[in-house]
């Protein structure tokens, strides 16, 4: 295996950042252990169980499936990224409120796919939903309270624009 390590420059959750890795560095690997950014779970490492989802130019990858020198000049948002630290980011508070979560492996990735699932499709329905999130596997809640949660977004934010409207 090749020692030879490749500048990577990215910009992540905002802020510009650098490092290096090997060619075949997984972009998992590098935002967990060169960045810190240890809210990137890696799960099953085949891209099947959707723990590593990330944002990259603001669309769902996986992050166990890409090299890191691949996204150079890219931007990513992480499960950090999502709020300022001080609350909840809406998708997080939907998901407490209505018990979707448990354990919380699953939980970034999961939070990811449904904030973009919300920027594409403002008022998916349950099955659009269900959809969605195939590709996220929650051991935890059998998905009801996930799926609840997103419904909530959607009316909530359906009933401000109404409101606007008005």
């Amino acid at each position: 295996m090749s020692t030879e390590l490749v500048p990577i420059r990215v910009t992540v959750n905002g802020r510009s950042e650098s490092g290096s890795a090997q060619p075949r560095m997984l972009l998992s690997d590098f935002l967990r252990h060169a960045l810190g950014l240890t809210g990137v779970h890696v799960g099953c490492e085949h891209g099947v169980c959707g723990a590593c989802t990330v944002l990259l130019d603001d669309t769902p990858v996986r992050s166990c499936l890409l090299f890191a020198v691949q996204v150079g000049n890219s931007q990513i948002t992480t499960i950090e990224g999502l709020s300022d630290g001080r609350a909840l980011h809406p998708v997080q508070e939907a998901l407490r409120r209505n018990h979707g979560l448990q354990c919380g492996f699953c939980t970034p990735g999961m939070v990811l796919t449904i904030v973009d699932l919300l920027r594409r499709v403002p008022q998916p329905d349950e099955r659009g939903v269900r959809e969605a999130l195939s590709g996220n596997l929650c051991r935890c809640t059998g998905y009801e309270g996930i799926v609840a949660a997103v419904l909530e977004m959607a009316a909530t934010e359906a009933a401000k624009q109404q409101s606007t409207v008005l």
